[in-house]
């Protein structure tokens, strides 16, 4: 490694009571030079006894630390912006010359973290005066958690698509959520209005901190609240039933008997298909016929991705139509046996095979019952998805509709006339779900339509329309999700969640060219800006989010692993 020598370039002229205090050497590691040993001679003196340090060298590195900020940027954007793991950010720091453990990563992550929230919070003026200037900002926010961890919590504005702040909690609860809400009312001011789903802890939280401001339920979330309610018992009775059947396994296992039989003549498949397109079947497909039929149409009762618009339950409901299709297979089945066809075949038998099973399945009473009260439900909850333009049947966006761009007053018709629609209808209102159906209309009609809010800016009164959804946040927090589970090759990030920063959000705004002009000011480069950042503030963020991480202590730890941890307490206190 090669050495470096470094001075003080800000010390005053002309003073001769300047002396050298001591020199320092340690290794530094950049991406510009690479490893290298840094002397730095320190100054001390002067009428103040100033001590004097190298500017170029702090604009290197941290105080007391060997990685260079390009380093902790490089690091930064790989973990959090691009998803790398730590293996591939080693591999690719190797190839320029810089090698590195992957626990300094980790370390090196969550320093950018806490670079970015101090500088986060050093720009708020400017931010607040960029919300201004666009007439205020509207707060979207919503929590995740994974499995029995903390709730990441998030607060951001839809209008400049900045994420505000951030906080870990225990869980959703009003007297949680309310110090977080006040903390952002204080360095914010007050939003002009507010968009969120439909917790009761949100909302006592806001009707306490935001008391008055507009406030606004996501259609989204409303629709999801009312689509359960509507049929999730019947629903949830469809699947238990279709389990103790065992219907999928008996299907796999006779499935798995033909595949050798189909596999074996890819011909017939081809044929097969031809023969279905044009509508009429081939002669050399005869014999192989009824055991290519049972194959297919297993396989095609399984797949009911086609019948699924990606929106999730209880907008999809694949038991539901997967035993519809058991039906269709069913009543094919029943017709090919009384047709006559194939009666000295052996093949007839793998088709036949299917009756048995099937007939099961469709003279079960409480699956009958559970799917004629499901199509009834289903068939008006899809009349208020089509008033409420949003997740309509068919839609090709899925989790990311925002639904249609209708005029909000034209939606508050639909709703209005479909609720005298079921109202009227006697038969229909006597039942209890769509008594509570109406009654959760009635309860949040006015946070569901919300008028364009007039805002006065510098120059001019305009009008803002609130989103009918809070995708915002739900699509930030599916990235956020989708990227550490990329990053880590896991499923389950209850770990990466207790662990993470709370202000780890805050890179999402790394995208956001506006944004970063306002973070940056007069620097060029996100090193640079942390460069003007005292080392010892990022040690004292550090030190603060790591006690609020919930450890637990590792003579404690071995002490809760005791399985019969009770009797043992028992016997010692008694001792």
């Amino acid at each position: 490694m090669p050495t470096l020598h470094f001075q003080p370039e800000n010390k005053a002229p002309g003073n001769d009571d300047i002396t050298v205090l001591k020199s320092r050497k340690k290794k530094v590691v950049t991406l510009d030079i690479g490893p290298f040993h840094a002397v730095e001679t320190i100054l001390a003196g002067g009428g103040d006894n100033r001590v004097y340090h190298s500017h170029q060298l702090r604009c290197l590195t941290p105080r007391r630390c060997t990685y260079g900020y390009d380093v902790l940027v490089y690091v930064g954007n790989g973990l959090f912006r691009h998803n790398c793991s730590e293996s591939q950010i080693i591999e690719k720091l190797a190839r320029r010359n810089v090698s590195i453990s992957q626990r300094e990563i980790g370390f090196l992550g969550k320093k950018f973290i806490a670079y970015l929230a101090i500088a986060h919070q050093q720009s708020r003026q400017q931010l607040k005066a960029h919300m201004t200037l666009q007439g205020g900002y509207i707060l979207h926010m919503d929590g995740t958690c994974e499995g029995d961890s903390p709730h990441l919590f998030t607060g951001i504005d839809g209008i400049a698509q900045i994420v505000l702040d951030n906080i870990k909690l225990p869980s959703e609860k009003a007297e949680l959520i309310i110090p977080f809400l006040r903390r952002i009312k204080r360095r914010y001011g007050n939003p002009i209005a507010l968009v969120h789903d439909m917790g009761q802890g949100i909302l006592s939280a806001v009707n306490t901190v935001f008391k008055g401001i507009p406030d606004f339920i996501c259609h989204f979330h409303f629709l999801r609240d009312i689509g359960k309610d509507l049929f999730e018992t019947d629903y949830s009775k469809i699947r238990t039933r279709l389990i103790k059947h065992k219907i999928r396994g008996v299907l796999r296992q006779k499935a798995k008997a033909m595949e050798k039989i189909v596999n074996d003549d890819p011909k017939a498949i081809g044929q097969l298909f031809d023969s279905l397109d044009k509508g009429h079947m081939k002669s050399s497909l005869l014999k192989s016929m009824p055991v290519m039929a049972a194959y297919a149409m297993i396989h095609w009762a399984f797949d009911t991705s086609d019948q699924l618009d990606g929106y999730g339950f209880p907008f999809d409901c694949p038991h539901l139509i997967f035993y519809q299709r058991l039906k269709s297979l069913h009543g094919f089945v029943t017709e090919f046996n009384g047709s006559g066809s194939y009666r000295d075949s052996a093949n007839r038998r793998a088709l036949l095979s299917l009756w048995r099973p099937l007939t099961k399945i469709v003279e079960d009473q409480q699956l009958n019952l559970s799917a004629l009260h499901m199509k009834e439900k289903m068939d008006n909850f899809k009349k208020l998805r089509r008033a409420l333009e949003i997740a309509i049947p068919g839609g090709k966006k899925a989790l990311n509709d925002d639904g249609l761009e209708v005029d909000i007053k034209s939606i508050e018709e639909k709703v209005t006339v479909l609720r005298e629609e079921i109202m009227s209808d006697k038969k229909l209102y006597q039942k209890n779900e769509y008594k509570k159906m109406i009654a959760q209309i009635d309860k949040y009609w006015e946070k569901l339509f919300a008028d364009p809010i007039t805002v006065n800016t510098t120059n001019r009164k305009i009008l803002v329309q609130p989103q009918r959804t809070n995708n915002i946040l739900e699509r930030f927090f599916r990235d956020f999700k989708r990227g550490n589970r990329k990053k880590s090759g896991t499923i389950s990030l209850n770990r990466t969640i207790r662990s993470i920063l709370s202000d780890a959000p805050l890179v999402k705004n790394l995208d956001n060219r506006e944004y970063m002009r306002i973070l940056l000011g007069d620097c060029n480069t996100l090193e640079e800006r942390f460069e003007k950042i005292d080392s010892h503030v990022v040690l004292g963020y550090m030190k603060t989010e790591q006690n609020k991480t919930e450890r637990i202590n590792p003579g404690m730890k071995k002490i809760v692993r005791f399985s019969d941890l009770p009797e043992r307490m028992i016997a010692l206190i008694s001792s």
